[in-house]
C-alpha cells in the first residue's frame, strides 16, 4: 500500500504476551502526499468520500472531479493478517461514500469493506452509501451445481449487516442482483463513457456483437446508440472431447466488428469470438468492457491476438503488464461515478445518467 493522503500504511502490529492480545497503541496519522495539488474547499462539510486500497486512484479522481478532500482513515494489518482500519476525522452526521471495488485480492478488499462500513456506522456517520465499480463475486448468482453456495447474495447481506445504507454499483453480471439487496440501489451503466469513445472514431459500418447469448440484452442497447447493427456469437460443445462451436449469427462480413462484454477475465472467450468473427469475414475486430479483470493468461491472449483493441474502464486497476500492453485501452469512469455521488447526495434523480 502507498502512503497517500488518505491512508497511512504502518508495519504490522504484533501481539503481546503469551495471549497474543494485539496493542491498543494508535497508528499514526497520515501525512499530506508531497507535491499533491491542494483540494477546493469543501462546500458541504456534510459530504465526504472515503477509500479503501482497491483503487486509490479512482477515489481520488472522484474526488478531484467533486472537489473534495478524500477522507482520512488508516488501513494497516496485524502481525497475524487481520486487517485494522481506522477512521481519522469527524464524521457524526455526515452523508458518507466509501469507494472500494472488490477486485483481486478479493477477500482482502472485501474485508476492508466491511471494516470501513463498520467503523463509520460506530463512529455516528448519517449515511453510509457503498461504491463498489466491481462488484466482486456477481458471477456466483444462482445454485448451477448441487451444494453450491449463492455467493452473491451473501455479500449483498454482508455489506448490509455491516451497516451500509445504500449502494451504488456499476455494471453488475446479472442485473437482478440488485434484488439480493435489501437497501436502495442504483445500478450504473459504463455505455456511456464507451459509446462517447467510439462514437469518436466514426466508424461507417459498424457491428456491435454479443459474445453469448446472455450479453444480447447489453448489446442491443449499446447498439441502439451506436446505431450500428447486431450481432451474436452462439457457442456450444458438441460433445463432451469435442471443442467448442462458435456460430455467428447476423451480417459481419466487411464490417467491423465491436465485442462488447461486462467483464474480461482470462480473456479466453473474447479471443475466441474474434476469430470467429475474423473467420466469418470480419474486416477488424475491437472489444470493450468495463470490468479488466484480466486473470491468468489474459494480457498474452490478447497480446497475441489479432484484436486492434480493447477499451475498458478504470473500475480496477490494471497491473504493470495490462498498462504496459499497448492494446488495452482505459477510459475513466470517475465523471460518471462522481455525479451519481453528487445525485444521491443532493436526493435528486440519478436516471439522467443513464444513456
Amino acid at each position: 500500500m502507498d502512503t497517500a493522503a488518505k491512508t497511512s500504511v504502518v508495519p504490522p502490529l504484533t501481539g503481546q504476551g503469551d495471549g497474543g492480545q494485539h496493542p491498543k497503541e494508535t497508528p499514526p496519522v497520515a501525512q499530506q502526499r508531497p507535491g499533491s495539488k491542494p483540494a477546493r474547499a469543501r462546500q458541504d462539510d456534510r459530504w465526504k468520500i472515503f477509500s479503501g486500497t482497491a483503487n486509490d486512484a479512482l477515489a481520488k479522481e472522484i474526488c478531484e472531479f467533486l472537489g473534495l478532500p478524500l477522507g482520512q482513515a488508516c488501513i494497516s494489518k496485524f502481525s497475524d493478517g487481520e486487517t485494522y482500519v481506522q477512521i481519522e476525522e469527524n464524521v457524526r452526521g455526515a452523508d458518507v461514500f466509501m469507494v472500494q471495488p472488490t477486485c483481486d485480492p478479493v477477500d482482502v478488499h472485501l474485508m476492508q469493506l466491511l471494516l470501513l462500513i463498520d467503523a463509520l456506522k460506530r463512529a455516528s456517520a448519517r449515511r453510509i452509501t457503498v461504491v463498489m465499480p466491481y462488484f466482486g463475486y456477481a458471477r456466483q448468482d444462482r445454485k448451477d451445481k448441487p451444494r453450491v453456495p449463492i455467493s452473491s447474495k451473501l455479500v449483498a447481506d454482508l455489506l448490509t449487516t455491516a451497516g451500509a445504507d445504500r449502494a451504488l454499483v456499476v455494471d453488475l453480471h446479472a442485473p437482478q442482483i440488485q434484488g439480493f439487496f435489501n437497501i436502495p440501489v442504483d445500478h450504473l451503466f459504463a455505455s456511456p463513457v464507451l459509446v462517447d469513445y467510439f462514437r469518436k472514431q466514426q466508424f461507417p459500418d459498424l457491428t456491435v456483437v454479443s459474445p453469448d447469448a446472455g450479453g444480447v440484452e447489453r448489446a442491443r442497447f449499446f447498439a441502439k446508440k451506436m446505431e450500428s447493427a447486431l450481432a451474436i456469437v452462439d457457442k456450444r460443445r458438441v460433445q463432451m472431447d469435442e471443442t467448442e462451436v462458435m456460430n455467428v449469427i447476423g451480417d459481419v462480413h466487411g464490417r467491423t466488428c465491436l465485442i462488447l462484454d461486462d467483464i474480461i477475465d482470462t480473456a479466453g472467450t473474447l479471443v475466441k469470438t474474434s476469430q470467429a468473427l475474423l473467420e466469418a469475414g470480419a474486416r477488424q475486430v475491437y472489444a470493450c468492457a468495463t470490468h479488466p479483470v484480466l486473470s491468468g493468461k489474459a494480457i498474452e491472449r490478447i497480446s497475441q491476438s489479432q484484436l486492434v483493441e480493447v477499451v475498458v474502464t478504470d473500475t480496477i486497476p490494471l497491473n504493470e503488464a495490462a498498462r504496459n500492453e499497448r492494446k488495452i485501452v482505459v477510459r475513466s469512469i470517475a465523471g460518471l461515478i462522481g455525479r451519481a455521488i453528487q445525485s444521491i447526495h443532493e436526493e435528486t434523480s440519478v436516471s439522467k445518467l443513464f444513456l
